[in-house]
């Protein structure tokens, strides 16, 4: 059926929910910590909880949404993340609140998972997913706006992120409608996969073995990296840099809407400068906005680290899955790929929260900084060697 806002705005809107736990990350580990009296790391250990179970609910279930059907997944997924955020908010007993955070997680995982798959099978997958960062986008910075001014604690970011599973359940009735399939099953196969979305497993050998491999590890200290310092922008903003909560809520928002430009920056670049001068690059840009955001003394130097590295990373990012995706062209690296870079994800909060506590934000910035060019090597070299090249099993 025909891709168009219409036929694809329930898979959006179940998309947002999944994925807005993520992009709040900053704030729930900062109101843990300082509502709950967690200390930086077990906050960050809290947050890499919740990414962790979003992850695994992901890996388990990219392969079996069309068994399950995704109408019944989704809201299987919007309950879980009802009840485990909102019980979250209504407890400060912190085993509870981990509970309750896990449970969450799962129902996030479960929800982006299946509007992952129903994007994957829309005319335009692309522009689906586009129309889902910009729904996730704008609600993640309305809220940054919104929760400080409302008062502090943890209750807050769980709450809202419950409200807004809840908001999308009646979305979910039309899930089957709407995702009807356009493409052969080979197609859309490889079109999830691009993504790192859905399991692909043929049984022919995997191609590029060596340079998939090397991808995958460089991707996962990627991610981490990147994660470790989301995780601890808050705390930055509001600790070192001496902002109130309100401004770094509004720093945030500016970033998250920075970074749909560099996405739109990066689909009008295209293939012109290659994949390893944008990986590359790209990468020690990244590190850079690192050192300057965890550096951060005040609003100028705090604000254009984060909206610097909001512009750079989804920059970045988009060129990494096309190269995971060029490796295999049906799919596979892809998916090992995204599976190391979720991973990265889940261990980025507790990583930030770590290094900060026992290096300072600064020492935190550095390191991960030196991390990122450490990586950016093996990634460019993989961009380079299989530029231009059919698959071979090397």
């Amino acid at each position: 059926m025909p891709s168009s806002p219409r036929a694809a705005w329930p898979l959006v809107a179940v998309f947002a929910a999944g994925y807005l736990a993520a992009y709040l990350l900053p704030t729930v580990v900062g109101r843990l910590s300082a509502g709950l009296g967690l200390t930086p790391a077990e906050a960050g250990l809290v947050g890499s909880t919740l990414l962790f179970h979003s992850a695994v609910a992901g890996f388990v279930l990219a392969s079996r949404v069309e068994r399950y059907g995704p109408r019944r997944l989704s809201r299987l997924g919007l309950l879980l993340a009802v009840g485990g955020y909102g019980a979250a908010a209504l407890t400060s007993y912190v085993p509870l609140v981990v509970v309750g955070v896990a449970v969450g997680g799962l129902g996030s995982g479960t929800a982006t998972a299946v509007a992952a798959a129903g994007i994957a099978t829309q005319r335009d997958p692309h522009r689906a997913s586009s129309l889902g960062l910009l729904a996730v986008s704008a609600t993640a910075g309305a809220l940054y706006l919104t929760i400080p001014r409302l008062g502090g604690g943890h209750v807050l970011p769980f709450a809202a992120l419950a409200v807004a599973a809840a908001a999308v359940w009646p979305a979910t009735g039309r899930l089957e409608a709407a995702e009807g399939s356009v493409a052969g099953p080979a197609e859309a196969q490889g079109q999830a996969a691009a993504h790192g979305l859905v399991a692909v497993r043929p049984r022919a050998p995997l191609p590029r073995r060596r340079s998939g491999a090397v991808l995958a590890g460089a991707m996962f200290c990627w991610s981490m990296a990147q994660n470790a310092l989301w995780g601890v922008s808050g705390r930055i903003g509001t600790t070192q840099a001496g902002l109130s909560e309100v401004t770094v809520g509004a720093v945030f928002a500016v970033g998250l809407g920075a970074g749909l430009a560099g996405v739109i920056g990066a689909g009008a670049l295209g293939a012109r400068l290659g994949r390893a001068v944008p990986i590359g690059a790209g990468t020690a840009l990244i590190g850079a906005c690192i050192v300057v955001s965890s550096s951060a003394r005040g609003f100028t130097d705090f604000a254009v680290g984060e909206v610097a590295w909001n512009v750079f990373y989804p920059v970045v990012l988009s060129y990494l899955i096309g190269l995971a995706a060029s490796l295999d062209p049906r799919g596979r690296w892809a998916v090992l790929v995204g599976s190391a870079s979720s991973l990265g994800v889940a261990c980025g909060p507790v990583t930030g929260s770590v290094l900060s506590e026992h290096a300072g934000y600064p020492g935190m910035g550095l390191v991960l900084c030196v991390l990122l060019l450490a990586v950016a090597v093996p990634m460019t070299a993989v961009a380079l060697h299989t530029s231009g090249r059919p698959p071979d099993c090397s």
